[in-house]
């Protein structure tokens, strides 16, 4: 994969409709036509590949086969012919689903800065395990004096980690602090003091589903989209079967705090305000559940006063 959307054009050549961005340090979101020494842009057409002309391919695919990790001359050109292109190496990734996921939350960062200003922060937490916990540490400590966030736990595939989450984002503002040649601080450290909001959806599973439970008992904020998965049972591992095959069985379950009743299970979380997505509008890159929260948090900037304040005149020590 080439991690760019291409089309077949009437020439039999093909267009390069669209090249994704990359985290080009992380192999896994790697974009090879984006990487330094590739001279390839969006409009540009493929007319070879390795030698064999793209004006006689069937698919351009086949062409790439087994090709993931390795080098592979690609002939492109400004205009569909074969006369004045020019080649270039690339290397294609295995994979394109980490760069389009990487593209989806970038594209719902800019959203949000410019329907806010700057003011409102976005983090995306896909999972509740490694990958989920570096997103969010990766995009909520940059962005911890922004004025709201919106957490986004849409298609969260679940783990363990919801509790460091919550615990950094319910963190209460006990005092401040300064240090010489430096703006002032808070105590605790890292703490984000504006409003905040999350979205949720029918994807939203497992720890994904206990997130937003504790997000909404403790009162960080309304869950804005549509009521979670609701499986919470959890499984650890299977028992030693000769035959290799495994067995998962309930092994912990979550109970509300009084003890009364067990919580999530076949149930889900609703959220507070309820937005379902159209997918012929979702297809077309309007994302109502992300407008929701962006309306959401405006409004509760509007009423929510803690800050940071100056640092207070310096007391006189004269004897």
């Amino acid at each position: 994969m080439l991690g760019a959307e291409l089309s077949r054009h009437e020439s039999g050549y093909y267009l390069i409709d669209r090249i994704l961005r990359g985290e080009n340090w992380n192999t896994s979101r790697r974009s090879p036509l984006t990487e330094l020494g590739v001279d390839v842009s969006e409009g540009d057409y493929i007319i070879a590949v390795n030698g064999q002309p793209a004006d006689e391919m069937d698919n351009i695919y086949a062409s790439l086969i087994g090709t993931g990790g390795q080098q592979v001359e690609l002939r492109v050109n400004g205009s569909p012919a074969a006369e004045g292109a020019r080649d270039v190496i690339v290397v294609p990734v295995s994979d394109e689903a980490e760069l389009y996921y990487y593209n989806w939350v970038q594209e719902n960062i800019r959203k949000v800065d410019e329907a806010t200003d700057g003011r409102v922060g976005y983090i995306h937490i896909p999972d509740m395990g490694p990958g989920g916990l570096n997103e969010f540490v990766k995009h909520f400590y940059p962005q911890l004096r922004k004025e709201a966030l919106i957490i986004d736990v849409r298609g969260n595939g679940g783990g363990n980690v919801s509790p460091m989450l919550i615990e950094r984002l319910s963190r209460e503002l006990t005092g401040l602090s300064m240090s010489r040649n430096t703006a002032p601080g808070t105590r605790p450290s890292e703490i984000h003091l504006g409003p905040k909001v999350c979205l949720i959806d029918k994807y939203s599973a497992s720890d994904g589903d206990l997130f937003p439970y504790q997000f909404k008992k403790l009162g960080l904020g309304p869950l804005i989209g549509t009521t979670t998965w609701g499986g919470v049972v959890g499984i650890r591992g299977s028992l030693p079967f000769i035959d290799g095959a495994t067995l998962s069985k309930p092994e912990f379950a979550p109970y509300d705090i009084h003890g009364q009743e067990w919580i999530i299970e076949g149930v889900g979380v609703d959220p507070d305000i309820y937005v379902e997505n159209d997918p012929a509008r979702e297809f077309e890159g309007i994302d109502d559940q992300l407008n929701r929260a962006i309306q959401e948090a405006l409004e509760l900037m509007e009423d929510y006063d803690q800050k940071i304040h100056p640092v207070p005149p310096y007391p006189e020590r004269a004897p």
